[in-house]
């Protein structure tokens, strides 16, 4: 039998920018983007054709980042290519619970909310770390969640993409002076139990080459659903 909420999850993006973010969204005909500093990630058809790649080119215009995250077609000739990463979706198969935890879930153990008052930290960190792809406006796609060391923001993760039912974890890092002390994995760990609070279920993308990360997510009971590849183009 098919799980038909599972399959929201191929396409992540475009679920997301047609639900839970229509609001951060831009469209033009069939193509659809972020915001500007919310997010690079584009989104078109399953098998689109050459207007709604056109379509995209107007939307975000001439010789633009077209990011089209895991989105496996191919735009036509003249769409330079600017980078190919290789990586897998990973889910949390854990059954939610009609009894959910109060709102607030996971914080407590020195994890602490992250706002707006907290941007100009938090890209300083993702700037240290290159965890992925993070914007001023970013946080405005959910919940981020810190670990502050005498003041000084150490880690953090939060909440990216939310297709129906599920809610991807993001920006997972930590600072490199304060690695090795199980910060990555309480707050991934604070995440799941929000997401799940909320009747949701929890999922991510991680680079394959990032074994260390894969290996963590693994041991918080993540398991892999399917290889994928993250790839950008530049527009005509």
């Amino acid at each position: 039998m098919v799980d038909r909420d599972v399959l929201a999850l191929d396409d992540p993006v475009g679920q997301s920018l047609g639900g839970h973010h229509a609001h951060l969204a831009r469209r033009f005909g069939r193509a659809a983007t972020y915001l500007p500093d919310v997010a690079t990630f584009s989104a078109v058809s399953a098998d689109p054709d050459a207007t709604e790649w056109a379509d995209l080119a107007g939307l975000l215009g001439p010789g633009e980042l077209a990011d089209m995250f895991s989105c496996p077609a191919t735009p036509p000739p003249g769409w330079e290519p600017v980078f190919c990463l290789q990586g897998r979706q990973m889910v949390w198969p854990g059954i939610v619970r009609p009894d959910h935890s109060p709102a607030g879930a996971g914080t407590g153990n020195g994890v602490v909310e992250l706002g707006g008052d907290s941007v100009a930290e938090m890209v300083d960190l993702v700037a240290r770390t290159e965890p992925g792809p993070f914007w001023p406006r970013t946080h405005e796609l959910g919940a981020y969640l810190g670990i502050r060391d005498h003041g000084t923001l150490v880690a953090m993760a939060g909440e990216r993409l939310r297709p129906p039912g599920w809610t991807e974890i993001s920006a997972v890092c930590t600072a490199p002076e304060a690695r090795g002390r199980g910060h990555a994995a309480r707050l991934v760990s604070a995440l799941v139990a929000r997401i799940v609070a909320r009747g949701e279920r929890p999922f991510l993308h991680v680079a394959e080459a990032n074994t260390g990360a894969i290996a963590l997510y693994e041991r918080l009971g993540f398991t892999t659903r399917k290889q994928v590849t993250f790839r950008g183009f530049r527009t005509p």
